[in-house]
């Protein structure tokens, strides 16, 4: 790639991001200013934390909302998958058991969202619908897996997944940025890539163009899955327990965070750094309101309406052509009214001049 290259694709990427990056730079100086913790390293390292395991999930759900879809079953698969990774290596020791566990929990994952996957492309099951059957699912087994207990005590090596680092950066960023870059090089430069953003757009009309549309559904619930459990086996790790039910709430979160990071939730528009600045700033609300004493219930509300803001501000383009042809299309029933009105009223007093001339005729 040529320098000039190289150039026109960064500006595109800080062009892309710029108002996520503004809200990021805003809220790091507000929070800075008004707290004296936001900026300490240990609160730093427990946001970084934090954001990682949101940002993991967000990417996943990211790949479902650019096919125009919506997986609601993320935050229990979390749950799911974190039960699976703690009860395969509940008192054990040594690397093996580990790295086995975590292979169960992740196809545990996968299959959640094949199985959603499917109920979308085979069955037509709208995706709201079939993801929320699937969560429901996934906590049911993750209770009865569990008996509803967290399962605890976990070895050493299991905490070192997530509370390792490597040179002093934490396995939890590292993990993460290996996923917004795999995602970022896969929607870009992938035929899969494609096919995603084109089922997204107009999924009859990629079908007609020779996309597998099915396949590729079943794919990105299969992928958001898989992101979910790992999301999942990295929050045991960095709990070091089994919680029945962690990972409540996170489908809400991963959808906030993609919106507000610039996905479109009516697809084909949407990019895995997007999807990282959003989880960060829902991250920086949270941190920030705990750190202020907020209300959590307030900073509910401030989530939600982000995203109504973001939504509103995602439709407002295509509302604008629609509210201008109505704007002129009635402009133009009112003038036409006023020249009937002023044929009607010619006629009106021409009536009588006709009438007098047509008498003047006959004398």
């Amino acid at each position: 790639m040529s320098e000039r290259s190289r150039g026109n694709a960064a500006t595109r990427f800080f062009t892309a991001n710029a108002s996520g990056f503004a809200i990021v730079f805003v809220l790091a100086v507000v929070l800075a200013l008004t707290t004296d913790t936001f900026l300490t390293p240990a609160n730093l390292d427990s946001l970084g934390r934090q954001v990682s395991i949101y940002a993991i999930i967000a990417i996943g759900q990211l790949l479902v909302i650019l096919t125009g879809g919506i997986d609601l079953a993320v935050g229990s698969i979390v749950g799911l998958t974190g039960i699976v990774v703690a009860q395969t290596v509940y008192e054990t020791t040594g690397a093996g058991p580990i790295w086995f566990a975590v292979g169960v929990a992740l196809v545990a994952g996968a299959l959640c969202g094949l199985i959603t996957g499917l109920l979308v492309a085979v069955l037509r099951i709208p995706p709201f619908i079939a993801s929320l059957g699937m969560m429901g699912i996934a906590r049911g087994v993750a209770l009865l897996l569990s008996g509803g207990r967290t399962i605890q005590p976990l070895p050493e090596q299991f905490e070192e997944l997530a509370g390792g680092d490597v040179f002093g950066v934490s396995n939890l960023i590292i993990v993460t940025v290996l996923v917004v870059v795999i995602a970022s090089v896969v929607l870009a430069k992938t035929s899969w890539g494609r096919y995603v953003h084109a089922v997204g757009s107009n999924a009859e009309s990629a079908r007609l163009s020779g996309v597998p549309v099915k396949s590729v559904l079943v794919s990105v619930y299969m992928a958001s899955g898989l992101l979910a459990a790992l999301g999942g086996i990295l929050l045991a790790s960095r709990l070091n327990n089994g919680v029945p039910t962690a990972g409540a709430g996170y489908e809400l979160q991963a959808i906030a965070a993609c919106v507000i990071g610039g996905a479109s939730l009516f697809g084909a528009r949407g990019t895995a750094v997007g999807a990282l600045i959003g989880a960060l700033i829902v991250g920086m609300l949270n941190n920030g309101g705990s750190l202020l004493g907020i209300d959590p219930f307030w900073l509910q509300i401030a989530i939600g309406a982000l995203i109504l803001v973001a939504v509103a501000v995602d439709q407002l383009p295509k509302s604008l052509p629609g509210l201008k042809a109505k704007f002129t299309a009635r402009s133009e029933e009112e003038d036409g009214a006023d020249t009937s009105g002023e044929r009607v009223g010619a006629d009106a007093s021409d009536a009588p001049r006709a009438e007098r001339e047509t008498a003047g005729v006959e004398r």
